[in-house]
């Protein structure tokens, strides 16, 4: 855990902030590459995971963009409403599930809404490096757009295209031209709300993108039925303890009622913190973190949300 202080919040476009983090001694942060993330630990106990949005050479601060959400948890509104310039937090070193692939031929950058901020360093890495790349950038309006000043005064603005929801059909996003057709070496990364990203995704697959050529970040999982959940078990492998799951609980929960640590964050299966490995059994994924292809291997789950398909699940813990 490292502790940093606020050093600026500063309204960046409606209802987001931009808020700089520092060490009180000024001593430098660890390193970190575009598309990493950290944990905020909040005063009223929420973890909340935020993109870094500042330029990966940078460490004497971290930089990071938050929404003021309306159906937030807790975590954005108390960002906005309780966190001011001077306050002190506790955060984690910064993790990466959402790297650029190192010498690609050409990067598709796809941002929505306050999904810009991993997207953002991305664009920052690649103009540093001459890599060939393009940006799109979608928002509702552009009173809602956020660093547009930033981007306009970059080495790269002329790689960035603006499509606001409001504005003129000639500007808004053709994701089906811009994908149309699969080209080996070039690799698309989306960030963004749901219903953004599921059109690129759902794009890229029907065009036949190869799955190892897109990459996504989410960051709210989707709404998760739970009407016909069942009870199940799981086996730690160490101690060979047998645990039921009962409908209304998640391995989580039994896990910590239990007294036995696994470390966990968002609780709804978005990153990745509480990936754990599956020895026996097939598991009934529900995050919005893995693959298709990883879901695929049945060899790691979320403990946070997915469940089981078999009646029991032997763990690697």
């Amino acid at each position: 855990m490292i502790e940093v202080f606020v050093s600026s919040k500063q309204l960046e476009a409606e209802d987001i902030y931009v808020f700089r983090l520092e060490r009180s001694n000024g001593e430098a942060l660890p390193s970190f590459s575009a598309g990493a993330h950290i944990d905020v630990h909040l005063p009223n106990g929420i973890i909340r995971q935020y993109s870094l949005c500042n330029h990966s050479d940078e460490t004497h601060c971290y930089e990071i963009g938050v929404l003021k959400d309306p159906a937030s948890r807790g975590g954005s509104l108390a960002m906005h409403q309780l966190i001011n310039e001077g306050d002190r937090l506790l955060i984690s070193e910064p993790r990466n599930h959402f790297p650029l692939v190192h010498g690609a031929q050409r990067s598709l950058l796809f941002a929505g809404g306050i999904g810009v901020t991993p997207i953002l360093c991305m664009a920052e890495r690649l103009s540093h490096s001459s890599a060939d790349f393009e940006m799109h950038y979608c928002t509702r309006s552009e009173n809602r757009t956020a660093f547009v000043e930033r981007i306009q005064s970059s080495s790269f603005k002329n790689k960035v295209h603006f499509h606001f929801d409001d504005g003129a059909a000639v500007q808004k996003l053709e994701a089906e031209k811009l994908l149309a057709n699969p080209v080996p070496g070039t690799h698309i990364y989306v960030c963004g709300p749901g219903g953004f990203m599921e059109h690129i995704l759902s794009t890229a697959k029907a065009k036949e993108w190869p799955q190892d050529q897109v990459h996504r970040e989410y960051f709210a999982a989707a709404p998760i039925d739970h009407s016909a959940d069942d009870s199940f078990e799981i086996k730690l492998s160490s101690t060979g303890q047998v645990f039921e799951v009962p409908a209304d609980k998640s391995v989580i929960d039994v896990l910590e009622d239990n007294d036995i640590d696994v470390q966990f964050s968002c609780e709804t299966g978005v990153c990745g913190t509480c990936v754990t490995r599956i020895l026996e059994g097939e598991p009934d994924h529900r995050d919005s973190f893995f693959t298709e292809a990883e879901r695929e291997k049945n060899d790691k789950f979320t403990p946070c949300c997915s469940r089981a398909k078999t009646r029991q699940l032997v763990l690697d813990i």
